[in-house]
């Protein structure tokens, strides 16, 4: 079997948005020029991203959800065109960890970047939004502490995001990093966890990452590689295998 080549274009990295950079350049217009399927977050941290069907939603931690102008910033996201070549259905009340590893015995290879899009319906759904920082802004993991984790319960959704393997650790989150939003685009945030009643997950192998660095000088200030990355990813982003 040939694995078809498949581009993930991703805009900075999670060392850089653990290390306080929360702002650049690039414009919505320019990311979703890159791919229509993916997730982030916007300048000053001012909410989640979660990009479907070439559709960009920000959700704020005041539970508002909207489309953002295409003039507004990122500085961190990921988007591909999300093309699936692996799916399965999923039934029986399955909690993340169970799904993740389904999802993890559907996969040829741990050593590639996977679009992951589970749609179904849920029994519980819980999520964190980060809340717009301002300056000077702190580490990530100070910026996501205390927040507020919310519960939407028999709701009906997508799951939108990345499976990233451990050798990557340094430039996207490791492990599965989805956002959630339900059919009605009124609610969602980052999963923290959930329990899936039933549905389809899908998955889009990703062979090519095309990645884009800021040219900021906090970027290139920014101590990237501190001793204690993973346990701050794992803190602030909640992330799962």
């Amino acid at each position: 079997m040939t694995t078809p080549r498949h581009s993930i274009f991703q805009h900075s990295t999670i060392a850089s948005l653990a290390a306080g950079v929360f702002d650049d350049d690039l414009t919505l217009q320019e990311l979703l020029g890159h791919g229509s399927f993916g997730l982030g977050t916007f300048n000053a941290l001012d909410g989640e991203m979660i990009v479907l069907d070439g559709v960009c939603y920000q959700m704020r931690s005041d539970g508002s959800i909207s489309q953002p102008p295409m003039s507004a910033n990122t500085p961190y996201a990921m988007v591909t065109n999300f093309v699936p070549t692996l799916r399965t259905e999923l039934k029986g009340d399955l909690l993340r960890k169970s799904v993740n590893q389904i999802i993890s015995e559907l996969e040829p290879s741990p050593n590639y970047l996977y679009a992951v899009r589970i749609t179904g319906e849920f029994n519980w759904v819980t999520t964190r939004t980060v809340a717009k920082q301002t300056r000077p802004y702190p580490p990530l993991v100070e910026a996501t502490d205390g927040e507020d984790v919310l519960r939407f319960e028999n709701v009906k959704g997508v799951l939108a995001g990345f499976r990233t393997p451990e050798f990557q650790a340094t430039v996207s989150v490791p492990g599965c990093h989805v956002h959630f939003i339900d059919d009605e685009r009124t609610m969602g945030g980052h999963v923290v966890d959930y329990e899936l009643k039933s549905g389809v997950a899908e998955l889009c192998i990703g062979t090519d990452l095309q990645l884009r660095l800021p040219v900021t000088k906090e970027f290139m200030q920014a101590n990237l590689t501190p001793e204690d990355l993973m346990e701050q990813l794992n803190k602030a982003e909640h992330s799962d295998h």
